[in-house]
């Protein structure tokens, strides 16, 4: 069903749907985005990394945890979460060895029992009204919408009288994280717009939560943040599907989808399909991106 709202002069205008994933690898480089989403059959990705496999099995684990009776979130059982999530993962996980795989597996424990440890109020004060939630709305000229981690249900610090969402989403990365990415994070924001909308009612704090350090890095938007945020959005949209809408018309896709080469082409999971991101940057093993 198409999704439309009045446009110039009143005349419908289809509204364009965007994930934050979408929008995240448009802004990095176009070419993959046009092998990711447009080209079909759509090229063969790389294989897995070793950390997607652990960051998988740790928001698995801490979605079954919270899902759990209130009484029963204990540090243990969140251990134990680890262990059932684990025994999901394929040989093919992108872990050097059988030895290393199992060393991730215990500090995936040990992140997860430290963290629900460390929650402030206790892990079973919190009360997740969304677990791995898909949230949609329209907004503006686009369709936001995603999978959000996590969606509390706090007292608002401004009026305890009346509660807040609050999106939380983790992070497994082994690059420490600073305020400035709750802050600055599209993804979130475009979370508490769909949220709010979704949920019918007041979202404005976003949280990081790194389990490799435990720190919790947190932002409240404002309206004109949000703002700002979804103007970006709209840009980056109103940018796909012109070029889209043009490749389809026979447009040059080289010219419409050029790459963006540099040291992330390491990471990108078609950079086979791509000499210039083959000769921008080197091969890296499965396991490079795992937390030390």
């Amino acid at each position: 069903m198409k999704t439309e709202q009045l446009g110039f002069e009143g005349m419908p205008t289809k509204l364009v749907k965007v994930t934050p994933s979408k929008l995240g690898t448009w802004s990095a480089c176009r070419r993959r985005y046009r092998m990711t989403y447009l080209d079909r059959p759509a090229p063969v990705r790389a294989g897995a990394w070793a950390h997607s496999t652990l960051g998988s099995v740790v928001h698995a684990a801490l979605r079954a945890f919270f899902a759990q009776a209130p009484s029963t979130r204990t540090a243990e059982a969140a251990r134990t979460q680890v262990v059932r999530a684990w025994a999901a993962v394929s040989e093919n996980s992108g872990f050097a060895d059988a030895a290393q795989a199992a060393r991730y597996r215990e500090r995936a424990q040990d992140w997860v029992g430290d963290y629900v440890d460390a929650l402030d109020g206790g892990a079973a004060d919190v009360e997740a009204v969304g677990l791995e939630r898909w949230v949609a709305a329209p907004v503006g000229t686009i369709v936001a919408e995603g999978r959000v981690d996590r969606i509390d249900s706090r007292l608002s610090v401004e009026a305890p009288e009346r509660t807040e969402l609050v999106v939380v989403d983790y992070k497994t990365g082994k690059r420490p994280l600073t305020a400035e990415d709750a802050r600055g994070s599209q993804a979130l924001a475009l979370y508490v717009l769909a949220t709010r909308r979704t949920l019918r009612k007041p979202c404005r704090r976003v949280e990081l939560h790194h389990l490799p350090t435990g720190e919790v890095l947190s932002f409240d938007h404002t309206e004109e943040s949000l703002r700002r945020h979804q103007l970006r959005a709209e840009e980056s949209a109103d940018e796909i599907t012109l070029a889209a809408d043009t490749l389809r018309a026979g447009g040059d896709a080289e010219v419409l989808f050029p790459p963006s080469p540099g040291p992330q082409c390491s990471w990108c999971d078609v950079r086979r399909h791509c000499a210039v991101g083959l000769q921008a940057a080197p091969q890296l093993e499965p396991w490079a991106g795992l937390a030390p």
